[in-house]
């Protein structure tokens, strides 16, 4: 993509520079991730316009998946970005995290684990503590909704059958497939995730909900404990 140069502030510009114009122009997929941030901002500071403030903020922190990590305090503390910036940039991260679920969720039949990781990768690369959630499906296997069950790691306390099973049971979901994170980044289950997902199953067919599958997400990677013949 062509490279801009930007001027000291966005009205010295020509109209097919500046950002918000060339977005009503061109569209929001003609921008850089730091021209999209900057129709965000608006404004700059006495040192950077909108832009290279824009740039300067995902300088600091890599990318936009970082970005989309940190705190409202945590990007406030960038030079030039105030709490009303923070909080507008943070607002939008959420938007298109969001969109990018909702967009999955709607259309979604499960039929082999890789459906689940399409489903849930994206989500996962967000979390830096362990996550555990439960997709609920219906007869078909079409997602109906996924529900978080806890964060923080995961033992038989976290994962109790009742958290796990109350809402598949109050909306007559037949079907669940249970999801957690290794924020080390390596997939492989542990003793622990290998005991907890056969008690799972087991208090699945007494309530008559089926455990289709435990799957655990690492950097990027994946791991099926059914695909394993585990459970």
């Amino acid at each position: 993509m062509e490279e801009y140069k930007y001027k000291k502030t966005i009205r010295d510009m020509s109209l097919d520079d500046r950002p918000r114009e060339r977005l009503e122009k061109n569209g929001p997929e003609a921008l850089r991730d730091a021209e999209l941030i900057a129709v965000l901002f608006r404004t700059g500071t006495k040192e950077k316009n909108a832009v290279e403030l824009a740039e300067h903020v995902l300088n600091i922190f890599g990318d936009l998946r970082r970005l989309s990590q940190a705190s409202i305090e945590e990007i406030q503390k960038v030079k030039g970005v105030g709490k009303v910036k923070a909080i507008e940039l943070k607002a939008a991260l959420e938007l298109g995290k969001r969109l990018i679920e909702h967009r999955k969720t709607f259309i979604k039949r499960i039929q082999k684990p890789a459906d689940v990781a399409d489903l849930m990768m994206n989500r996962y690369k967000e979390y830096e503590i362990e996550c555990f959630n439960c997709i609920l499906l219906n007869i078909r296997n079409d997602v109906i909704k996924i529900e978080t069950i806890s964060q923080g790691g995961l033992d038989s306390t976290v994962a109790s059958p009742m958290d796990v099973f109350r809402l598949a049971v109050r909306i007559g979901a037949p079907n669940i497939i249970i999801t957690h994170n290794h924020p080390s980044g390596d997939p492989e289950p542990s003793q622990t995730d290998i005991e907890i997902t056969k008690q799972l199953k087991d208090a699945g067919k007494i309530i008559g909900v089926q455990l289709l599958d435990h799957i655990i997400f690492g950097d990027g990677k994946y791991v099926s404990l059914k695909e394993r013949g585990i459970f």
